[in-house]
């Protein structure tokens, strides 16, 4: 046996199944007076792109703003993008006319249909809205459009939190906002940002392509604060027009 075959013997392949850790627990979270339970994981997944098995910091930032405004949520229709587990979009169905949770991962599909399943399941649920997943990959026109058809009058909330984890995503982010806000009502339609800083490099990105995707990104006054040893802020992000 050649060395490069005794190398090649040595290579050990992996299923998929060794980065999937699907041991879900049913948890508890406050806020102000609303208590959300979800299925979640309590530790990151080995797989980076299965981030969204848990609850990230910037969705706890999210949702105690909206909970503070919720008057902002009345009636409203939401799309929720890289939804996780669905803690915003669960929270939002308490107040919203209609939710739309999204995420490109199969995986996490499926845990984010599960806490569909179990809200509807909860005897205390106060859901005012239907929840629904989609799958949604940032850039994908065809997905956006699959989803946009089944809501022709698009929506009057875009919501955010914790999303901007690689540099490379960012632009396609903002693409799929932009779309979202095309033919809206503009003084209606805004996309709210739980935003968590990890590197100076992303937070410049994260302004430049709002502002070079003819967007007005603008931060909420009195939101910066420090969460789980991260500084957090929330953006409200508009048209220009």
């Amino acid at each position: 046996m050649s060395r490069e075959e005794e190398e090649e013997e040595d290579i050990v392949c992996l299923d998929e199944s060794f980065f999937i850790d699907d041991n879900y627990q049913i948890t508890d979270f406050t806020f102000g007076s609303h208590v959300l339970q979800l299925y979640c994981l309590q530790s990151a997944s080995t797989d980076f792109d299965l981030t969204g098995q848990l609850v990230w910091p910037g969705a706890e930032l999210l949702n105690d703003y909206l909970t503070k405004n919720a008057n902002m949520l009345q009636g409203c229709s939401v799309i929720e993008l890289g939804s996780g587990v669905g803690i915003t979009g669960v929270l939002c169905s308490r107040f919203c006319r209609e939710v739309v949770m999204t995420d490109h991962n199969e995986e996490v599909l499926k845990i984010l249909n599960k806490n569909i399943k179990l809200q509807e399941s909860l005897d205390d649920s106060i859901c005012c809205a239907e929840l629904k997943a989609e799958k949604l990959e940032w850039g994908n026109s065809a997905q956006l459009n699959h989803i946009l058809q089944q809501h022709p009058e698009g929506f009057d909330l875009v919501l955010g939190a914790d999303i901007c984890f690689q540099q490379a995503n960012i632009p396609l982010l903002f693409d799929t906002v932009e779309q979202l806000f095309r033919d809206r009502d503009q003084s209606k339609c805004k996309f709210v940002l739980g935003y968590v800083s990890r590197t100076k490099v992303m937070d410049a990105m994260v302004i430049n392509e709002a502002i070079r995707h003819g967007l007005q990104i603008n931060e909420v006054s009195g939101t910066r604060r420090s969460i789980r040893n991260h500084e957090g802020v929330i953006f409200e992000i508009t048209t220009n027009h």
